[in-house]
């Protein structure tokens, strides 16, 4: 198994155990992600794109993970996460050319299935 897949399933396998200790703010975080992405003046392929260069630009692997499966899932091309990638590198330097790069491979992990 590729090292986002095992992380985007252990995060879900933990996420509902979080939820017991906490249930109001997981409840609203999971509404926030729901209404978050909806389609707007911003599709939801739009959305997920900004949400992936901020994952890539503060350097979250569960982040980097789920958004980029999504990603995939709304049939995005390799080309238009590229792009994204390289904002996120502008706007986070060195650090997110190496999430970036990790962000590709993830990208041809979850593209492969």
């Amino acid at each position: 198994m590729s090292k986002y897949n095992d992380v985007t399933q252990h995060i879900s396998k933990h996420l509902p155990e979080l939820g017991k200790h906490i249930p109001d703010v997981m409840k609203h975080f999971s509404g926030l992600v729901s209404t978050g992405v909806q389609d707007g003046a911003l599709d939801k392929k739009t959305k997920e794109l900004i949400a992936i260069g901020i994952a890539v630009a503060n350097r979250c692997d569960g982040c980097i993970g789920f958004h980029t499966k999504t990603l995939v899932e709304l049939g995005v091309k390799e080309q238009e996460l590229a792009e994204a990638l390289g904002v996120a590198i502008f706007m986070g330097g060195g650090p997110s050319a190496m999430y970036a790069a990790e962000t590709i491979s993830t990208y041809k992990e979850f593209s492969a299935k």
